[in-house]
């Protein structure tokens, strides 16, 4: 559900303009009825210009007329015929200045560790392009020969969290243990 827009503007508005009741008017806006009356008595509140729920369009006045009439009636919330907005992805994280030289060794990591993940599961991590991963595959990369696979979390590149999820929804499992074999049984 939406929430009121400036809901103690509102309260001053419904205060001077309507025969609601603290208790309606608390409701609706959120506050307490003690905070409505000492609104109304003008002990707080003083400069706050009303703003009218009816004309932005978050109630309407059939509603307002509907509780003056009924002391038990709530105020709802108008239903808005906007689109909703979309939600901004947060984008690429920033990697400081100090560690973007690690990045090729995090890819290469996850390259040689990791071949099920895609490159846009890398890129997500890692905060780098395809054209960069592609080349670290392809041993293309301007620097190849200074790059050392490293652990991407342990370079502090991506979460170890993110990265186990990125692993399991691509299909590995992000706990491998290697079987190391106890010395005492070689032959």
């Amino acid at each position: 559900m939406t929430q009121l827009l400036m809901p103690k503007a509102t309260a001053v508005w419904l205060i001077d303009n309507t025969a609601l009741s603290f208790d309606q008017i608390a409701d609706f806006c959120s506050l307490h009825p003690l905070e409505v009356q000492s609104i109304a008595d003008g002990e707080t509140g003083i400069g706050i210009q009303g703003y009218d729920p009816v004309q932005n369009g978050q109630l309407t006045r059939e509603v307002i007329t509907q509780c003056e009439t009924d002391p038990t009636g709530r105020l709802t919330l108008a239903e808005s015929n906007l689109p909703t907005p979309n939600r901004r992805t947060k984008g690429p994280r920033y990697v400081p200045v100090a560690r973007r030289g690690d990045k090729p060794d995090g890819i290469a990591w996850l390259v040689k560790h990791h071949p099920e993940l895609k490159d846009s599961q890398i890129v997500k991590l890692i905060g780098t392009t395809k054209e960069t991963i592609t080349k670290i595959r392809e041993r293309t990369h301007w620097n190849i020969s200074n790059i050392s696979a490293k652990h991407p979390a342990m370079l502090g590149l991506c979460k170890q969290a993110d990265l186990d999820a990125a692993i399991e929804k691509a299909g590995g499992n992000p706990h491998v243990e290697e079987q190391v074999q106890d010395i005492s049984e070689l032959p």
